[in-house]
């Protein structure tokens, strides 16, 4: 390593991070809780100074013509503002995993051994977009004891500073030190790349965003990686579903709110049920604004009935939308449904509707995904959904984490062994 990237701001920033993590470890909860609260009341009495940070990333990304759904995605105003301190207040009221003992026992020899949950140290953030994910972040590293470095988007980078010295100050005046939070400097990719290759001072990095940051950060890092997820996930419609059960959770899953990693983004139906569920599934989807890229069967049944059908290639099979367009095709059996799943998929959630007991078993066991849903929509992977209380991403991987990350997906353990003079003979 050069003499100039060991004075990086970078890297000064995450040693900084881990003097931090190393003050946070042994407080107590209620120090933690503290400093939340102190962070939600900072926010909304400080709402006006963050919205006029907030105009000048706005007014940038109208100029460079940024779509508007992006830019709705970019904006904060106060009832916004108030609704991120209320997310933080619903923090503080989560269980502590810190501490918690996973496992323990007496052993022959007398000694006490005790798995115990332990903060993971300083964990960077990589995202993109949405300004509120810099309090989110920030509310479950600190819940959890963790110091939290943050890299958000360049076009973020007005409202992200205001927001993070709104936080700073909150955690100070809690007795907190001010580096457990802080933003990563620089708005370039080499900031990026410093933060990534930052081993030994960061002990993990969590992307969130879309496919191309992810796979960035994972093929690049040398700091640990948890991979959240790109969502291409999948609705498959066995031979025994109920039509209508089967129409109500296509349509949430797609259209319920398409631009989120748990929309749906393929259906797949029975052969043996096609003739009848698709002239409805075509109309449904039509109603709801969703434009099917469907195989030789599905275009069939689009000129039946009168609705629009675009062809289907490999580049469908793999595309998170993201949009109001589905991928759609008729497979011979649930077999063969796994096994386009396990070819397309990106592990992140699928779903079967099925009046079937063994067919849904038999998917269960066969599909590799974080979460696999029966009979309902793939829409409910969501920390907030499953109980989490709040969540820092969804993991497609399988090592520490996998699915919604919670609370206790923000701690690592250590084993305690308590003796009485014991020595190994």
């Amino acid at each position: 390593m050069s003499r100039a990237s060991q004075t990086s701001p970078v890297l000064e920033t995450a040693r900084r991070a881990k003097e931090a993590a190393t003050a946070l470890a042994p407080l107590p909860r209620s120090a933690r809780d503290g400093a939340l609260l102190a962070i939600a009341d900072a926010l909304t009495a400080r709402a006006e100074e963050i919205v006029t940070a907030n105009t000048v990333d706005v007014e940038k990304a109208r100029a460079a013509g940024t779509s508007e759904a992006m830019i709705d995605r970019l904006t904060l105003t106060p009832e916004r503002i108030a609704a991120i301190a209320s997310d933080v207040r619903d923090v503080v009221a989560l269980p502590d995993p810190v501490g918690e003992v996973v496992r323990g026992s007496t052993l022959p020899n007398g000694l006490e051994l005790r798995q115990v949950r332990v903060p993971l140290g300083v964990v960077g953030i990589i995202y993109e977009a949405r300004p509120n994910v810099t309090v989110d972040a920030a509310a479950l590293c600190l819940k959890t004891g963790n110091a939290v470095l943050l890299r958000g988007s360049s076009s973020a980078y007005s409202s992200n500073t205001a927001l993070v010295a709104v936080v700073r100050d909150a955690v100070v005046s809690a007795g907190l030190p001010a580096d457990a939070v802080q933003l990563v400097p620089g708005e370039s990719r080499d900031s990026v790349k410093e933060l990534m290759r930052a081993r030994g001072l960061v002990d993990v990095l969590i992307p969130r965003g879309g496919a191309s940051l992810i796979r960035t950060v994972v093929e690049e890092s040398t700091v640990p990686v948890i991979e959240t997820g790109t969502g291409n996930c999948h609705v498959y419609v066995d031979e025994r579903a109920d039509l209508d059960t089967a129409v109500d959770i296509l349509i949430n899953a797609k259209a319920q709110r398409p631009s989120v990693c748990n929309a749906a983004e393929t259906v797949l139906v029975h052969a043996g049920i096609a003739d009848a569920f698709l002239p409805r599934a075509l109309a449904a989807l039509e109603k709801a604004g969703v434009t099917v890229h469907g195989d030789e069967t599905w275009a069939k049944a689009g000129e039946a009935a009168g609705v629009r059908v675009l062809p289907a290639g490999e580049e469908d099979w793999e595309t998170e939308y993201l949009s109001y367009d589905i991928a759609a095709a008729v497979v011979p059996s649930l077999d063969a449904a796994v096994d386009h799943i396990r070819r397309w998929s990106s592990g992140h959630t699928e779903a079967i509707v099925t009046a079937d007991t063994a067919a849904a078993r038999r998917f269960v066991s066969l599909v590799d995904s974080s979460a696999v849903m029966v009979n309902a929509s793939t829409r409910f992977t969501d920390g907030g959904q499953f109980g989490f209380g709040a969540e820092i991403g969804i993991s497609t991987q399988k090592l520490h984490a996998r699915g919604p990350m919670g609370l206790p997906e923000l701690t690592s353990t250590k084993y305690v062994v308590t003796g009485d003079g014991h020595v190994r003979g």
